[in-house]
């Protein structure tokens, strides 16, 4: 296999098809959120972990809009923040959530953090949790860890570390008391599969609540037999549903893929 040279050391033809292939899709998670209201500002950011030996990532620029998101405006950063392709900065805060996250998480090819307003919703009240009345919930039973203990912005790699640990179980779901959420996924299409249904659940879930009727829970035995089918299911259904997205993102706005 013909090597070529990158930023960090040599790779194949095959890894650089990868590495375009991660860009194309980062980028359409990006465009993706902005559509689904997932996004905050130019705040938030979305990371992929680079395949092979050195420890690269893929993440969104500080600054720019995500519907202003390309493939080659992504960022390609080694694991002290130094940009080795792309234009822009790191945010800090997306570095140190990010790298501790993707050390913790070797497994999480992609982590995306955002502030979407159902699920930061529930971090924001007084034990504050997904509860499992509807069958979208079921996909995080048993995934989901809580970090109830706020320390202001992650400004440094401890706080990324103490927010990494909160899935030290191998939890793909962090809900981040007073802030957001942080979702880890063995692929861009499985991540962003589990952010869009995380939302639609905590959107039930908060619309079932302002009722004021009791909420009215699904039985554990029930909860868990169908995570396990939703888990089954997993890989298959985030591919279909992403290439589904893809190809409508694609029809209308194409230049992601630039």
């Amino acid at each position: 296999m013909m090597n070529v040279s990158l930023p960090g050391g040599e790779v194949d033809m095959l890894e650089v098809s990868k590495i375009a292939e991660l860009r194309r899709q980062l980028a359409a998670a990006l465009r993706l959120a902005v559509r689904f209201g997932l996004h905050e500002g130019v705040c938030n950011h979305f990371s992929v972990r680079v395949p092979g030996d050195e420890e690269l990532y893929l993440i969104n620029p500080m600054g720019v809009h995500w519907s202003e998101i390309t493939a080659s405006r992504l960022l390609l950063v080694d694991g002290a923040g130094v940009v080795l392709e792309g234009s822009g900065v790191v945010e800090p805060t997306a570095f140190f959530i990010h790298t501790e996250g993707h050390k913790a998480r070797p497994d999480a090819v992609c982590i995306l953090h955002t502030h979407m307003p159902y699920a930061t919703a529930l971090t924001c009240v007084e034990g504050g949790r997904l509860r499992f009345v509807h069958q979208n919930a079921l996909r995080y039973y048993g995934r989901i860890a809580y970090d109830d203990g706020y320390n202001g912005l992650a400004m440094d790699a401890e706080e990324g570390e103490r927010i990494a640990e909160g899935a030290s179980g191998g939890e793909d779901i962090i809900f981040l008391a007073h802030h957001g959420v942080v979702v880890h996924g063995r692929s861009v299409a499985e991540a962003f599969h589990d952010l869009y249904y995380l939302e639609r659940a905590a959107q039930v879930q908060v619309l079932a609540a302002s009722t004021g009727l009791p909420l009215r829970e699904i039985s554990p035995n029930v909860a868990a037999q169908t995570a396990k089918q939703f888990a089954d299911l997993a890989e298959f259904e985030s591919s279909y549903h992403f290439a589904a997205l893809e190809r409508v993102l694609a029809a209308e706005t194409p230049d992601y893929r630039d």
